[in-house]
């Protein structure tokens, strides 16, 4: 993220920050960055998907504590010419690797999980803190809003270090926001430019350039096939890293200028050797100056009165959004990579711990993103999605396309279309019944909804027990959401929380395999509800999943604990349990049997029989699987039933 080894550079000089007690004032926070901050840093279990909402909380806590008012930005849109799009592929390839130590049970890498980013917006709603998603890259909204309010930027991108921001920039890695003063400060680090100019004696200006030349996100020279010479061969500051050697040398080459227009024109004497282009050297250069020049932004009206960007003042790329998308976009409740597909750009699909020699999770619900680009593009128009095979990062073109309830509709005025036909695309999309979801709370129909979906498409098929975990972990979200401010513990939310404070397990590759398809089922949902207008309730995601407790939850139950056991016959927690579990039931009950092979097969024919037998009994678990206590001998007679019958059916 933004110019590497700059952080290293400030911290190492020790001179260009200075102590700073920070209280009593707003102050403009890169979201995105905080949320990865926050995360990374609050010692979760990535290898299950940990779950960080209390550290955003505090974090929240503490700022407010200290008179601090935050307004949150959080990157939306992008760049329209895709000068980024190479450095989010190699992000995306690193995380590839990451995901597939962290699958193997190694530390140290870092990622992100699927719905911790509509967790953090959730967090921030429920404590009243402003925020924002911009319609296009955040770096230039965050710079705009700060200035205009004459406030600092909290973040740890080290593009900020290049902004000419007049209240100064915030480095999180120095922010002590966890040892606030008995003052009511929170000690931390103030970078201003005119300090850091001062110091090495260059002019503003020429920030801009400094950074262009040292390479971002935008431009590399040295990708570009150029590298740099200096005019001065001396030798300068032995046994310091060569990155540092190479700032100080820039920052004396660019002392000898005044304007960047100077630096510019002689930018040949450092890069104009061989045969490569100078042009496009210049045209890259002078592409990753603008990205640092502060434009009027569009998101203090909407902090001040809660209005859209005025449509006018767009710039022309975003000209594809239908106007009533504006507000939505902006608070957060539509997602932004929307933006890419009507601007017709690539998308690359999130990366998750999972079984790597399986295909990616993401293709369990790419029937559901086809509807969504059907509903933004037109049936029979393709996307180009960026996603894992094997351990490789790869494209292919995937068609949208329209369920039969949607070929009427137009995006333009998707938000004036009857309640009941949006609900309607919705569930033919998902392969669901109104009837299914009768007996359900409204705001959990549709994390029900997407499980019965994930039940037909998941591979491998899910078995009782990872279904049993979802649907706990599912009613231990809500009644934790019911009863947040009781002050007394419940036996069985003080069971399920020891269960989630136990040591992390060496991950499960087909549990974890199997969750993030649901995950990004639950994802690719919450997406396609949204820019239908919410037909469905949207559930709070903070309370649906928690992947350290429904790994732990699957263990106990394969070890032969049962759900009502583990509920403690709570009778509301028992009732909502087997009211979800019963929505799952037409599937169950209607599924065909499709051999995979010749150990899933047996297992299969195994659970429809039991399906038979126990097809009328109200008390049991409802999706054709039983929970009767069998003797090792029995079960083996069984199975070895089912497998000679398997065998005789397809000989």
């Amino acid at each position: 993220m933004g110019i590497q080894g700059l952080t290293s550079f400030i911290d190492h000089c020790g001179t260009f920050l200075t102590d700073y007690r920070f209280r009593n004032s707003k102050v403009v926070i890169d979201g995105s960055n905080i949320f990865h901050f926050l995360y990374f840093n609050s010692s979760v279990d990535q290898q299950h998907g940990g779950d960080f909402e209390d550290q955003v909380c505090k974090f929240f806590k503490a700022l407010r504590d200290c008179g601090i008012e935050p307004y949150v930005i959080i990157d939306g849109g992008s760049d329209p010419t895709d000068k980024k799009f190479e450095t989010l592929r190699k992000r995306a390839e690193s995380k590839i690797d990451t995901a597939n130590k962290l699958s193997k049970g190694l530390q140290g890498g870092r990622l992100i999980p699927t719905l911790a980013r509509q967790v953090f917006k959730e967090v921030l709603s429920s404590l009243g803190v402003p925020f924002a998603q911009a319609i296009f890259e955040a770096d230039q909204e965050i710079a705009s809003l700060a200035q205009k309010w004459n406030c600092p930027v909290l973040s740890n991108d080290n593009d900020f270090y290049i902004f000419d921001i007049q209240a100064g920039f915030l480095p999180l890695s120095h922010f002590q926001w966890q040892n606030p003063s008995v003052q009511n400060y929170i000690p931390c680090k103030l970078y201003t430019t005119t300090s850091f100019c001062s110091q090495v004696n260059i002019n503003r200006q020429l920030l801009p350039v400094f950074a262009a030349i040292a390479g971002n996100d935008y431009v590399n020279l040295n990708d570009m096939g150029f590298s740099i010479r200096w005019t001065d061969n001396s030798q300068m500051e032995p046994n310091r890293k060569p990155r540092v050697v190479f700032f100080n040398k820039l920052l004396k080459w660019l002392a000898s200028f005044q304007e960047k227009q100077e630096a510019l024109d002689n930018v040949h004497v450092l890069i104009g050797h061989g045969e490569n282009n100078m042009d496009a050297a210049l045209q890259a250069l002078s592409r990753g100056i603008e990205t640092y020049q502060i434009q009027p932004g569009c998101l203090e009206r909407f902090f001040n009165d809660g209005e859209a960007p005025d449509p006018g003042l767009l710039p022309d790329h975003l000209r594809v959004l239908p106007d009533w998308t504006l507000l939505p976009l902006t608070n957060g409740t539509l997602p932004p990579y929307m933006i890419y597909i009507l601007q017709r750009r690539p998308v690359i699909q999130g990366i998750q711990v999972e079984d790597h020699s399986l295909p990616s999770g993401n293709n369990t619900s790419r029937p559901i993103r086809q509807v969504f680009y059907g509903l933004l593009l037109g049936e029979g128009r393709e996307v180009e999605e960026y996603d894992r095979e094997g351990k490789n990062l790869t494209s292919c073109k995937v068609k949208a396309i329209l369920p039969s309830a949607a070929q009427h509709l137009q995006l333009n005025m998707l938000n004036q279309t009857p309640y009941f036909k949006r609900l309607e695309v919705f569930l033919e999309t998902l392969g669901v019944s109104q009837s299914t979801l009768n007996g359900v709370p409204p705001h959990l129909g549709l994390p029900v909804a997407v499980t019965y979906y994930w039940l037909r498409h998941a591979h491998p098929r899910p078995d009782l027990p990872l279904l049993q975990a979802l649907l706990l972990g599912l009613v231990f979200g809500e009644l934790c959401r019911q009863r947040k401010s009781q002050r007394e513990e419940e036996p069985m939310l003080e069971r399920m929380r020891g269960l989630i404070q136990r040591p992390a397990m060496s991950p499960d590759l087909g549990v974890a395999h199997v969750f993030s398809q649901w995950n990004r089922c639950m994802r690719d949902g919450l997406d396609l509800n949204q820019l239908l207008c919410l037909p469905l309730p949207e559930p709070q995601c903070a309370w649906l999943y928690k992947g350290t407790l429904v790994h732990q939850l699957v263990d106990q139950l394969r070890g032969g604990v049962t759900p009502d056991s583990l509920l403690m016959e709570d009778p509301s927690s028992v009732q909502l349990y087997r009211a979800m579990l019963d929505a799952m039931r037409p599937y169950s009950t209607s599924r065909k049997l499709r051999p995979l092979d010749n150990l899933t097969a047996p297992l299969q024919i195994l659970s429809l029989e039991d399906e038979e037998f126990d097809d009328d009994d109200d008390d049991d678990d409802g999706v054709g699987w039983t929970e009767v206590p069998m003797s090792h001998h029995k079960r083996k007679e069984r199975f070895n039933k089912a497998l000679l019958s398997y065998r005789y059916r397809h000989r």
